[in-house]
C-alpha cells in the first residue's frame, strides 16, 4: 500500500475528490429474487452472487453534479491523501439510523484501487462513528458493486437489508452494518 494519510477533508481537496473516477468494474453481481405467495402472508427476498459473462463497467449511482453539495450536507468526509493529493474519500452521515454512521460513499482513485486504501478508509470510518458514539456502522451499495461487497464481508459486516429504487438512478440498495461495541 502506498504511504497515506486519512484526515477529515479540507475546502483543497475538493478539486481532487471530484476529478476521482467513481464508476467501477465487476465480475459479479448480487441477483435479487423477490417472491411472494398468493396469500400475501408469505414474503421472501433472496440474494445470490451471479459471474457475469464478461466484467461489466456500472456507472455510479449518483450524479457526480451533485456531489461536491452532497459532500457540504455530509457529517463528515475522510479522504485519503498520498503526496498532497487526496486519492480516495469516505463520505460519512450520522443518524439516518439511530446510533449509526452511514457510510454513503467510499470512493479510491482508479489506478490506486486494490492496494489497501479502501481498507484504510472504512477503518477511519469505523473509528469516526465509534468517536461519534455510533453504535453501528452502515455501508451502503449497489448489489452490482462486487468489490464493496468484498470489502464489506472482509471487515465483518453483515447483511442487513436492502431498498428497492434506493438510488436517482432507481438502483436497488443495499445495506452491511457492523457493531462498533
Amino acid at each position: 500500500m502506498p504511504e497515506i494519510e486519512i484526515r477529515p477533508a479540507i475546502a483543497d481537496d475538493i478539486p481532487f475528490i471530484t476529478k476521482l473516477e467513481h464508476n467501477y468494474e465487476t465480475s459479479y453481481v448480487w441477483q435479487m429474487q423477490f417472491n411472494q405467495k398468493e396469500d400475501r402472508n408469505h414474503i421472501t427476498t433472496n440474494f445470490r452472487r451471479v459471474r457475469l459473462p464478461r466484467t461489466f463497467r456500472v456507472d455510479y449511482p449518483r450524479s457526480p453534479n451533485n456531489l461536491t453539495s452532497d459532500w457540504t450536507e455530509r457529517s463528515g468526509l475522510l479522504v485519503a491523501v498520498h503526496g498532497g493529493e487526496a486519492i480516495g474519500y469516505a463520505s460519512l452521515e450520522l443518524d439516518i439510523a439511530p446510533s449509526t454512521t452511514w457510510v454513503t460513499d467510499l470512493v479510491v482513485a482508479q489506478k490506486l484501487r486494490r492496494k489497501g486504501i479502501g481498507s484504510a478508509l472504512l477503518l477511519a470510518a469505523l473509528e469516526w462513528g465509534s468517536n461519534h458514539a455510533s453504535r453501528y456502522l452502515v455501508l451502503e451499495m449497489q448489489p452490482k458493486n462486487y468489490p464493496a461487497i468484498q470489502l464489506a464481508q472482509k471487515f465483518g459486516f453483515d447483511f442487513c437489508g436492502y431498498n428497492d429504487r434506493y438510488y436517482t438512478n432507481n438502483d436497488i440498495g443495499i445495506f452491511f452494518a457492523k457493531s462498533l461495541r
